[in-house]
């Protein structure tokens, strides 16, 4: 008996272990949409060039949206012997419809066929992603507006650096989600363009009119080199790269979430929607969505490398390794989509302890720079030599163990006698970050206009 795939070629089924490492069907089966859509625009494009009959066409279009309601409804049977979404799609189809089923597969392969499906899910993916960092950066922006005068450390080095305001730190993590969704951007008008009609790699003797299938498939164009259509996951890689990226960024944000949580630090809080207890230590508050969004960017990332490893050595044209792009892929997109939707909440559900952030801005003689910044405006001083003297300022400070404004006017004047009283005015938090309105500043007015311009342009985008 002819093994039901392969047909005379073959007259035996595989083994066990061959069905088993070559099937795809538990993660491919998430194509089914666009396997079912492509594979009805593909037949509809085979009646209109007469290639098959019109009414075996409408029989063919009618499966296959029959299979498509049994999915969505949950009754179809997946086969792993059938290998992928693909062929359980066309067996299925020859169940309800009959012989008449293997007209679907006319001038197409299964390799331009999957290339197709991939890169359509990879597309809804990117612009489902676009859409969830839309709402990510609303958020944040919200977050910034409000707290455009709210005082926090800035650091470098994770040290008490310069005083900013809060609306500014949450602003800079609106700036790293635009050129997330630029990269996708980018990735999305790339990928944009369809394999199908390249068939197994060098095209097809039928005359078949790819522009209308690349058409109905909402693509710009067919892919112009049949070789090419079906071996590149550039798109995917480019894809998982962009993921990646955002990853990390929502990682660091994270991280950041995790750090200012501790009671050692107690900048915020969260509530019972984004925080876990313990088994053991009833007072515990422990920050998990947080941590779970900075262990998952090693997931994204994970996907990535993967995909770039299964790909370096591989010769044109499809090569079965290809078959490891999907899974990794699927599954990096749906845990960043899981990733953003938590850090979004996460914004919307912290709450600043406002009073520790203010008096942590003054921490760690955060105003020095602004010290010394009063010596080269007022003194006309050279910036080295007015950072000398700040050091040796701050120096006698942390001897006395008084903040900078705390010190006496004679003390200052032991190491630079011209200063006068006015210095005072600059030694505070609130004046330093009010003093920092240069373009991409901390000042809480351009914090006011940043917040106030990114919250119009995402409404017009409607996010």
């Amino acid at each position: 008996m002819a093994n039901k795939m392969w047909g005379g070629r073959f007259s035996r089924n595989p083994d066990a272990i061959m069905e088993e490492i070559n099937a795809s069907i538990d993660f491919d089966q998430h194509l089914f949409r666009q396997d079912i859509a492509a594979s009805k625009v593909h037949v509809a494009m085979l009646a209109k060039q007469g290639i098959i009959p019109a009414h075996d066409a409408n029989r063919i279009t009618h499966g296959l949206d029959t299979i498509l309601s049994e999915i969505e409804q949950g009754k179809f049977k997946f086969e792993r012997s059938l290998e992928d979404i693909h062929m359980n799609v066309e067996n299925r189809l020859a169940e309800l419809i009959g012989p008449v089923a293997g007209r679907l597969h006319t001038a197409r392969s299964r390799n331009d066929q999957v290339a197709t499906d991939f890169r359509l899910w990879v597309r809804e993916s990117i612009d489902a992603v676009d859409a969830a960092l839309a709402s990510y950066q609303r958020a944040l922006a919200d977050r910034a507006l409000e707290h455009a005068d709210t005082l926090m450390p800035g650091f470098t080095h994770l040290q008490p650096a310069q005083p900013v305001t809060l609306g500014h730190h949450l602003l800079a993590y609106v700036e790293m989600a635009e050129r997330d969704r630029g990269r996708f951007r980018d990735t999305r008008k790339r990928l944009n363009q369809s394999p199908l009609g390249a068939v197994a790699l060098a095209g097809t003797a039928f005359p078949i009119d790819r522009g209308a299938t690349s058409k109905g498939l909402g693509f710009d164009a067919p892919m112009a080199n049949s070789i090419d259509a079906v071996s590149d996951r550039d798109f995917a890689l480019e894809a998982l790269s962009a993921a990646a990226i955002t990853a990390v960024h929502l990682s660091r944000f994270a991280e950041e979430i995790v750090i200012w949580c501790s009671p050692l630090m107690g900048l915020i809080t969260l509530s019972d929607r984004f925080t876990t207890g313990s088994s053991i230590m009833p007072q515990k508050r422990n920050p998990d969505a947080a941590e779970l969004v900075r262990a998952k960017a090693g997931r994204i990332i994970g996907a990535l490398q993967t995909l770039l490893v299964v790909m370096k050595g591989l010769p044109l044209a499809y090569q079965k390794d290809m078959q490891e792009d999907k899974e990794g892929t699927i599954n990096a997109f749906s845990a960043l989509m899981l990733c953003v939707a938590a850090m979004t909440g996460m914004v919307g559900d912290m709450t600043p302890n406002v009073d520790r952030m203010r008096a942590a801005a003054s921490e760690g003689y955060s105003t020095a720079t602004d010290l010394a910044d009063w010596l080269v405006l007022t003194l006309n001083l050279p910036f080295r030599e007015a950072h000398r003297m700040t050091g040796q300022i701050v120096a006698q400070a942390a001897a006395q163990k008084v903040a900078l404004h705390e010190l006496p006017l004679a003390a200052l004047q032991t190491v630079e006698p011209r200063i006068t009283a006015d210095v005072f005015a600059v030694l505070s938090a609130e004046n330093s970050v009010r003093s920092r309105a240069s373009q991409g500043g901390t000042a809480p007015k351009l914090v006011r206009r940043e917040a106030t311009k990114w919250l119009k342009a995402l409404a017009k985008q409607g996010a």
